[in-house]
């Protein structure tokens, strides 16, 4: 799943550990979540979105499934 989260670190110059602290998870946590290594449970999303004031979709996007040729 592809998702937005260090781009939004960024703008709110959160380090990892800062949102980990905040969704109640370790900072490898967020570090496997935001390089694509895990995705997280639907709950833990919500609570990653609700930390930067967006909706799931503005924060993780569906990777589409690939088509046989």
């Amino acid at each position: 799943m592809k998702n937005k989260i260090r781009v939004l670190r960024a703008e709110r110059r959160w380090s990892q550990a800062e949102l980990a602290a905040q969704v109640g998870v370790s900072r490898n946590s967020i570090n496997s979540i935001e390089n694509g290594h895990f995705d997280p449970s639907l709950s833990l999303a919500f609570a990653i979105a609700d930390a930067f004031e967006r909706t799931i979709e503005d924060v993780f996007e569906r990777e589409k499934p690939k088509r046989p040729a």
